[in-house]
């Protein structure tokens, strides 16, 4: 099991990055939560792993915190017709205290919002994590202590917003994070959807 690479960030996309470690070129697919922290190309980077191997392939998926891959393992391991592709969309489309707390609150509207992943998904998901011994519980008991700030929550709503009106998860969280970088002031979700709007048209 590969657990970390440690080396150059080479390549970076949305959805996947390519990390030269020793001369060797590691292709990594990672969700839009890791994309948002990478440093620019050229630059040193460490990444946490999970190394899946199918018949047909081996492929890494990399995550810049281990509360990201804790979750995604989680998934995959507890979550019936839950693959990877999708588990990489749920973190893509929630921070992870979001989605923990959208679990412990049975919240399936929240989850089935996340691009890709639908009611019965969202429904399975839910079911299926609450009754693992303990999950739901330990959220729950973390869930006061690490609630998102009103400003995530906002920016959380606008992101969900756009998804659910076509755009793709990518698209969404680079406007609402250009309207941010321009706006001085704190703005509502629905402010931060009229500026991303007019950015995306």
């Amino acid at each position: 099991m590969i657990a970390f690479l440690e080396g150059t960030l080479a390549e970076a996309l949305p959805t996947q990055i390519v990390v030269n470690v020793q001369g060797v070129g590691y292709q990594v697919m990672i969700p839009v939560s890791s994309y948002e922290r990478l440093p620019q190309p050229g630059s040193p980077v460490k990444i946490l792993t999970h190394l899946a191997v199918r018949e047909d392939a081996h492929i890494l998926y990399g995550f810049f915190s281990s509360s990201e891959r804790d979750l995604f393992r989680l998934l995959l391991h507890h979550v019936t017709g839950v693959g990877p592709k999708i588990a990489l969309a749920v973190l893509s489309g929630l921070p992870v205290e979001m989605f923990k707390a959208a679990v412990v609150a049975g919240d399936i509207a929240a989850i089935s919002k996340i691009s890709g992943v639908g009611k019965k998904t969202a429904e399975r998901i839910v079911l299926e994590l609450k009754d693992k011994v303990g999950v739901a519980a330990e959220w729950e008991a973390s869930s006061a202590k690490n609630a998102p700030s009103g400003a995530d929550a906002r920016l959380h709503d606008a992101t969900l917003a756009l998804i659910s009106l076509g755009y793709k998860q990518v698209e969404a969280h680079k406007a609402i994070r250009r309207v941010q970088e321009i706006s001085e002031t704190q703005l509502t979700a629905e402010e931060l959807i009229r500026q991303a709007l007019k950015i995306l048209s």
